[in-house]
């Protein structure tokens, strides 16, 4: 499944929010070292590059089409092209930020606790990851996937399993000298309506429905699941849709 800068970095404004909210709340005192994983096309990173000034930021990111995004962004800084799961830094870091990365990867009790003994004392992992799976756009991607033509090829795909707030905050505490969970509801103002959640999506979770589906069987399932997306997310009196998505933040100090 490759990922496309372009589609992503449509709904930029969106997507760059959560993680201020996100690096706004880390209270590590001093921070030198910063790294982004999975810092897609750099709008994260660059929230990092402009929180904590003078630190030596970095990241990285499995796709080099995002890679080539985040380095015309932040030409001075280093980004590498790595897998988070295979990921083993030879130096320790005060602030590790994962924002809408994690989520993609498996084995989450191994997973975390691993991250956070590549922080120094003090630092701080910071994870923000989209809690949507029960969501009308996930529930109705996997109908259309079940009931199509298509079902052979995709009809049992699905998305890793999300974790609780509790989940975490006990996976965490015992590694951690704080753990803060928190869970909220962001209300995205789409003002190209409908088409505009399918696009968002397109970027995203549908991408493993649709790369193993020919050219013409995409634009089918973008047909159907379009349909039912205009009637599970009713538009404003203007048109625009209120884009309802829940993540869930966690900052956790070593």
């Amino acid at each position: 499944m490759s990922w496309s800068a372009q589609q992503y970095s449509m709904f930029e404004q969106q997507r760059t929010r959560p993680v201020r909210d996100l690096v706004a709340a880390i209270a590590t005192a001093e921070v030198r070292t910063a790294v982004d994983l999975g810092c897609g096309p750099g709008n994260s990173t660059e929230v990092l590059v402009q929180h904590f000034a003078g630190a030596a930021v970095s990241g990285l990111d499995s796709s080099e089409d995002m890679l080539v995004k985040a380095r015309q962004r932040l030409p001075g800084i280093n980004f590498e092209l790595a897998d988070i799961a295979r990921w083993q830094p030879v130096q320790r870091f005060d602030v590790i930020l994962a924002n809408a990365s994690l989520q993609w990867l498996p084995d989450h009790a191994v997973l975390y606790p691993h991250l956070v003994a590549q922080l120094n004392r003090g630092g701080t992992l910071a994870v923000q990851t989209p809690d949507n799976l029960n969501e009308p756009a996930h529930l109705l991607a996997r109908d259309v996937a079940v009931n199509g033509p298509w079902a052979e090829k995709i009809g049992d795909v699905k998305h890793n399993e999300r974790h609780t707030a509790s989940y975490y905050y006990e996976l965490l505490s015992p590694h951690c000298s704080t753990v803060d969970v928190w869970r909220t509801t962001y209300h995205h103002p789409l003002a190209d309506g409908h088409e505009a959640v399918v696009e968002w999506f397109k970027g995203t979770a549908l991408r493993p429905f649709l790369a193993p589906l020919t050219v013409d069987e995409q634009a089918s399932f973008i047909a159907d699941y379009r349909q039912r997306i205009s009637q599970a997310y009713p538009a404003q009196a203007d048109g625009t849709v209120l884009l309802p998505f829940p993540r869930l933040f966690i900052v956790a100090q070593r």
